[in-house]
């Protein structure tokens, strides 16, 4: 697995996999005329784009795509950028309805041509390619497309942050990412539809052939997009019903049709990047003190635990695993929402938002897998977080599953004891003491906040800090009050043999009840 590019969306990978596909359904056997009732056309739902599904992985797939035509095949990045839709043709107006449809022109790194259709009256009708949709600007295209052209993806305006303005609530272009956005949040971390062999050299990145579109209602609080998965490994009919708001959320149903045996398939996943952070200065030329579209990933585990473990920014691949059955919940949140630690009035890091995962029916024995990649600029994608099923989908046997992910800058009630706020490193010795400093030990410093903790900083001697390790030893801990955080601040000594490596844990508890979530964070020992 390779570096993923975020300036280029991750979405280069488009260029491999097969042609979008627009099959039409397989129709009846016409009956005699005399023997045929009078009834109006079947409307199309998610049932025809399983049977679709089910159909293509009885296929071959076609890893090679057909070129694009001339010249839309060699625009490079700012001439591809330059060509922007035209707002007033904006699709699912009719009916006075909230949602306005736009789309992505093909070109530069989006190569696959994707079947985009609208639905109206149960009616699938495909979106024909023309010209006069778009703004080409600079562009110039010396001769006209072919209708059937198809484009690279679509994204959904709402007026999410004012009655009176259509904004961006959900795009989805290049392979199977999609991103959405809440009221006052800025785009960041990406979702995807399946993550295959993640983490792996033998990765895959599925891609989306087809898109149904369905015309809301006069008034709608909610669009419903239906798509077409395909894979070298699996095939997968994807139903999105998206409800825009301050928190925007995103119900998902899924079947997939695995095309071969033993294949890790990651369901929900959940791509973001992380470069430096307060627990790691590895890169510190940069004026910018913090740059992360997420800081961390939080793990409600099927036991009732809150999980919470900092992202890190690894110098080589790196995979945790967090064993569970019937998960209740995980996502990649953004936690600092102060501006002071980033610095950047671009980008605005602080107002990116967090995604967190529900399934909503029990997803069985599995584990959380978190990827993260090594990476050296901020332009990267190097954090992956999905669920993998204990036991893999078998060929031949549909696989279905749900969950809601919800996009959100505030995920506080998540946590309904303490929260881990800052997680830092230091030698392991009080500063200016002169005590020897041990072989392979490392101080971590913790700050807890929420809860009833700031109930407890009047008595802090009723409170201890519980830190365990899975390997070496734990030679001090101490926590206290943080008035800053209106919390406390939690410190750990741990010492290791040279090149061991371990799993910390620590959380905060009075008598047997316990005050915050659960800490955890891997180190080496150098």
């Amino acid at each position: 697995m390779t570096d993923l590019n975020r300036r280029t969306l991750v979405k280069c990978l488009v260029a491999s996999g097969a042609l979008a596909s627009n099959r039409p359904i397989a129709a009846e056997a016409a009956k005699p005329a005399a023997a045929q009732p009078a009834s109006s056309p079947q409307k199309f739902d998610f049932d025809d784009v399983v049977r679709r599904a089910r159909d293509l992985a009885t296929a071959r797939f076609e890893a090679a795509a057909a070129p694009l035509a001339d010249p839309i095949n060699k625009l490079d990045f700012d001439a591809w950028r330059d060509i922007r839709f035209r707002p007033d043709k904006s699709f699912l107006a009719a009916n006075g309805s909230p949602f306005r449809l736009q789309l992505f022109h093909l070109g530069h790194l989006y190569r696959r041509p994707v079947t985009i259709n609208t639905i109206r009256d149960g009616i699938p009708t495909p979106i024909p390619y023309s010209a006069n949709l778009f703004d080409y600007g600079r562009t110039k295209l010396d001769k006209p497309l072919p209708v059937n052209l198809g484009f690279a993806g679509f994204r959904l305006h709402f007026p999410l942050n004012s009655p009176k303005v259509f904004d961006e609530v959900i795009a989805f272009v290049g392979a199977s990412y999609f991103r959405l956005l809440g009221r006052d949040q800025r785009y960041g971390m990406s979702a995807r539809a399946l993550a295959v062999q993640a983490g792996t050299d033998a990765e895959e990145f599925p891609f989306f052939r087809e898109f149904w579109i369905e015309t809301p209602e006069t008034n709608a609080d909610r669009a419903t997009i239906y798509a077409l998965l395909d894979a070298e490994a699996t095939t997968g009919a994807f139903r999105f019903d998206l409800y825009p708001g301050a928190e925007t959320a995103l119900e998902v149903s899924a079947t997939l049709f695995p095309r071969r045996a033993n294949v890790k398939f990651g369901l929900a996943p959940l791509t973001s990047m992380y470069f430096i952070g307060e627990n790691d200065h590895r890169f510190n030329e940069d004026f910018r003190p913090e740059l992360h579209d997420s800081d961390g990933l939080l793990i409600h585990s099927g036991t009732g635990e809150w999980i919470w473990r900092p992202l890190r920014n690894p110098t080589k691949l790196e995979v945790s695993v967090f064993l569970d059955r019937d998960i209740r919940g995980f996502g990649l949140l953004q936690r600092d929402r102060d501006f002071d630690h980033y610095q950047d009035l671009d980008l605005a890091y602080e107002a990116r938002p967090s995604y967190f995962v529900e399934p909503r029916e029990s997803w069985g024995e599995g584990r959380i897998e978190l990827v993260e990649l090594p990476t050296e600029h901020e332009t990267n994608d190097n954090i992956v977080a999905s669920f993998t099923p204990k036991d893999a989908p078998e060929p031949n046997r549909p696989f279905s599953y749900g969950y809601r992910v919800v996009a959100s800058l505030n995920l506080t009630r998540l946590s309904p004891n303490g929260r881990t706020l800052n997680t830092y490193q230091t030698t392991a010795a009080a500063l200016g003491s002169a005590e020897p400093l041990s072989p392979g030990s490392r101080r971590f410093i913790i700050d807890f906040t929420g809860g009833d903790l700031a109930h407890y900083a009047a008595d802090p001697q009723s409170v201890e800090v519980v830190p365990s390790t899975s390997q070496g030893k734990i030679t001090r801990s101490f926590i206290v009050p943080n008035p800053h955080t209106k919390g406390f601040r939690a410190a750990i000594d741990v010492q290791l043999e040279a090149g061991q490596s371990t799993d910390l844990r620590a959380f905060l508890r009075t008598a047997s009840r316990a005050l915050t979530e659960t800490w955890t964070f891997p180190w080496r020992a150098e």
